[in-house]
């Protein structure tokens, strides 16, 4: 059991695989969108936004979320943000325009993570949510990284699933719960095999040249990385 989930894999997943039909993208992303609601994929950013940023700062916030899929998360954290009575406004980049086009926006940008069409400190805050494992290299991840810290002028939180074998547990349980396809429940498994942990991402994070970058785990299933140029 302990080589099992030891080292990370780069096996491919399949959602992508390029060139597929906008219909099948649609669906995954419905199917999707139920697994993220269920494991409240929205939660570590609420916490973690507030605790590092206080209230006062939290009241306007401009934001880029890095491989935004559908824009969903953005989406739910505004509205979580105007309940408050704040303001966040959220820029979606992501690879696929496809995916993109599923909740149409003027704020919508199909770019890569590795190489961001920002200026230096554009937005408050860059976030990114089950985004990192889909990428294959370190070097890919240490340019990830260090394009997230450049186009931020305050606050870093990256957040990724965690490969552990009790995770592996949980998405076979949530993916059926959900009623998704084979495909997805596969790729469910890919991902956190996919997936980093503590000691990977503070290695990495220096390597970015990220300071005072802070690695820890949330709830034991994901892996949060939390750094800010401004403030305390």
């Amino acid at each position: 059991g302990r080589m099992f989930l030891s080292r990370r894999s780069t096996q491919a997943e399949y959602l992508d695989t390029p060139g597929r039909a906008a219909q099948e993208i649609a669906a995954d992303y419905r199917e999707l969108g139920r697994v993220n609601w269920l494991f409240r994929f929205s939660h570590p950013f609420e916490w973690f936004i507030t605790r590092s940023l206080g209230a006062e700062r939290c009241r306007r916030l401009d934001f880029l979320d890095l491989g935004a899929g559908d824009g969903l998360l953005g989406e739910c954290l505004s509205r979580w943000a105007a309940r408050r009575g704040w303001t966040w406004r959220f820029t979606n980049l992501d690879l696929n325009p496809q995916a993109l086009q599923l909740r149409p926006s003027p704020r919508n940008i199909a770019g890569s993570v590795l190489q961001l069409p920002f200026a230096d400190g554009s937005f408050d805050v860059v976030i990114a949510s089950q985004m990192t494992h889909h990428l294959d290299y370190d070097a890919e991840v240490v340019t990830h990284f260090r394009e997230a810290w450049r186009v931020t002028r305050d606050a870093l939180l990256l957040c990724d699933t965690h490969r552990n074998a009790g995770l592996y547990g949980l998405v076979w349980v949530g993916t059926l719960l959900c009623g998704c396809s084979k495909l997805l429940r596969q790729d469910g498994f890919i991902s956190v095999r996919r997936s980093f942990r503590v000691p990977e991402w503070q290695a990495l994070a220096a390597l970015a040249e990220i300071p005072r970058a802070k690695v820890s785990l949330y709830l034991g299933t994901r892996l949060v990385l939390q750094a800010r140029k401004a403030g305390p």
